[in-house]
């Protein structure tokens, strides 16, 4: 394989379904034994689907991306089917309102970005093409088999785009009905609230399901798998695929990403946790996964990374000190897997600054601008919360009555404690040599703080804006804020 990110020794099971169970990803599925025996006795393609709604995969995707992983991992081929068409739409499930309607042009560049970003998880055969199917009753095909344990990828526009609408209500239409379809969670949940649902948007269910027909019957797509607010598209698949087609699939679902109250995962101050570094930096995204809750770690390290399931069992006692260490094993894992090894160390490195004095070169920086000071100040809790350190004051709260903030490694404890512009100025300065002597070497202050400089016998001078401090060893320099360094 190209990649080869899952070690032998993730399982001992050898059947894909055993191993995703274990690992706690299954749900729901059509027929849980016959899916079984399908995966044991065979290698089949399924199917998992993407809509472009941005140029990016966040971390909600991430599960499937992991768990099409471990597909691939024992033989069975992964269709990525990315949603140039049902994009168009947009998916009511587990929606409040309607999903904005984006232009062509914008999707077809997601569409775009999103199978980059698929390429560094998974190994695709990229001669493997869809064939054909210009309308609702002419079928495509594939023009080969993919080559044995590489993935495929397929872009629904193929076959949703150019359809008649008049032909594919009377083929495809006629086989849903009305009642069973608003009976469906994502559909209910849409019509008591304000707004409702558009006709537009109950046209998505008919797409998905047709999606399924389309690769079942043209390229033997044998499964689908999908987040559990996919439950009743991913019927409706298995059932037209059986009526149109005389096929016989089968579903799947996945527990969403949520933490231990029931909430989604992957939020941030800025927003979204992004799989893409111009999104979300290596070290913010390192610092999501070490800051999860103690109740969620072993979970997120027992589902989303490929740690051997013998190492995580004996986990499961771990507590108290024990509980930071799982922590920065899930976070060093998942931002390997996504970033890369050495990215990882980087962000491991920036992280462990943070509650020493050792080299934060990969800690990341936030600016500060005369709005952000009331008054001329600004307290501890809108430093927290302008640097996206907490996504709200209330967050920021917490975490200083709590004992997890730290100011030039004084401890905070205080929530009105106030910062001026002054307690943020750099240190800024240059080392410069003796006309006279170049071996003889000083420190210039450019910066508007008055430096101390501490003689080794104890006696000290300030040193402000311009003057050079002499440099010999022994020599301290006391900065300002708590900095001091010594010469060596």
């Amino acid at each position: 394989m190209k990649f080869d990110f899952i070690p032998d020794s993730v399982s001992h099971f050898d059947n894909a379904y055993d191993v995703l169970k274990e690992r706690g990803f299954i749900e729901q599925s059509t027929n849980e034994e016959e899916i079984r025996k399908l995966l044991q006795n065979e290698k089949v393609k399924f199917y998992i689907g993407f809509d472009p709604t941005a140029d990016c995969l966040h971390v909600g995707h991430f599960m499937q991306v992991i768990i099409m992983m471990y597909m691939q991992k024992y033989g069975h081929t992964p269709v990525v089917l990315i949603g140039g068409g049902t994009g168009m739409v947009g998916d009511p499930s587990g929606r409040t309102d309607m999903r904005k309607v984006m232009t062509i042009e914008t999707i077809e560049n997601n569409c775009n970005q999103f199978k980059k970003l698929f390429d560094r998880f998974l190994d695709f055969d990229d001669e493997w093409e869809y064939v054909g199917n210009e309308g609702v009753y002419t079928p495509g095909h594939q023009n080969k088999e993919p080559e044995a344990g590489k993935a495929v990828a397929v872009n629904n526009a193929r076959w949703l785009r150019p359809l008649n609408y008049i032909d594919f209500l009377r083929e495809i239409g006629t086989q849903f009905n009305i009642n069973t379809m608003l009976r469906a969670e994502c559909f209910k949940q849409r019509m008591e609230r304000e707004g409702g649902l558009t006709m537009f948007e109950l046209n998505y269910m008919l797409m998905q399901s047709y999606d399924f027909m389309v690769m079942a019957r043209d390229f033997d797509v044998k499964i689908e798998f999908g987040g559990n607010d996919q439950w009743s598209n991913i019927i409706g698949g298995v059932d037209l695929t059986r009526k149109m087609a005389g096929k016989e699939v089968y579903g799947m679902t996945f527990s969403l990403l949520t933490n231990s109250e029931g909430q989604k995962m992957g939020k941030t101050a800025k927003g979204a946790l992004w799989l893409n570094a111009e999104k979300t930096s290596p070290y913010e995204f390192f610092q999501y996964w070490r800051n999860v809750a103690d109740a969620d770690v072993l979970k997120f390290i027992r589902m989303l990374t490929f740690l051997p399931l013998e190492e995580v069992d004996k986990m499961d006692t771990w507590e108290g000190a024990q509980l930071n260490t799982a922590k920065e094993i899930v976070a060093f894992e998942l931002t390997k897997l996504v970033h890369g090894e050495e990215e990882a160390k980087k962000a491991q490195e920036g992280a462990r600054a943070l509650f020493s004095s050792g080299n934060a070169a990969n800690m990341p920086t936030a600016t500060l601008t005369d709005a952000d000071f009331m008054d001329g100040s600004i307290d501890i809790l809108g430093v927290l919360v302008a640097s996206g350190l907490a996504a709200s004051r209330s967050e920021a709260r917490r975490a200083v009555e709590q004992g997890g903030v730290s100011v030039d490694g004084e401890k905070v404890t205080d929530i009105r404690a106030a910062f001026t512009p002054d307690d943020f100025k750099e240190a800024k300065g240059e080392v410069i040599s003796s006309r006279n002597n170049p071996s003889l070497l000083g420190l210039r202050n450019d910066s508007n703080n008055t430096w101390e400089a501490i003689l080794p016998n104890g006696s000290s001078k300030g040193y402000p804006n311009g003057q050079v401090i002499k440099l010999g060893k022994g020599i301290k320099i006391n900065f300002g804020n708590g900095n001091v360094a010594e010469v060596i």
